[in-house]
């Protein structure tokens, strides 16, 4: 079983955003109106994180994450960006697919096992390509729900 069962993924949006800033907003915002999360703390926990290192994970991937009190469980959005996007990512190169990932605050391993799972699964050249060429948010949440439900099982 991989950590990918531990976490519960709801929402996948197409995104227009040209800015690392412009993406964290939007992942504020869609915490916020999926989940019901206060905004402002998402915004505030996910740039206090960003500001240890840039979550650019490589090869066109980020994975901004948080712990937030209020939390039962970790919760996750994807985001596809309508164009490659600059995040600071360790290797140069500009992103084309947001993971963002909340967790409870006192959840180290659960939060770190979550982030092992989505690591591996962007990690993953054909998913990543599938992904990409997916024609819509429905066609990536399909994607993406396949993977947590065979993973889970």
């Amino acid at each position: 079983m991989t950590a990918l069962f531990f976490f519960f993924f709801q929402a996948v949006r197409i995104l227009r955003a040209e800015t690392k800033a412009q993406i964290l907003g939007a992942l504020a915002d869609c915490f916020a109106d999926v989940y019901g999360l206060d905004r402002a703390m998402v915004i505030e926990r996910i740039e206090e994180r960003e500001t240890l290192g840039s979550t650019g994970f490589g090869r066109g991937v980020a994975i901004p994450h948080a712990r937030l009190e209020g939390l039962s469980r970790p919760v996750a959005v994807f985001f596809r960006l309508e164009r490659p996007a600059d995040f600071g990512s360790s290797d140069g190169m500009p992103v084309d697919c947001v993971f963002g990932l909340l967790s409870p605050e006192q959840a180290g391993a659960t939060h770190l096992q979550a982030l092992a799972a989505i690591s591996r699964l962007m990690r993953d050249e054909r998913m990543h390509e599938r992904l990409i060429a997916a024609p819509d948010a429905d066609a990536i949440y399909a994607l993406l729900v396949n993977v947590i439900d065979r993973d889970a099982a």
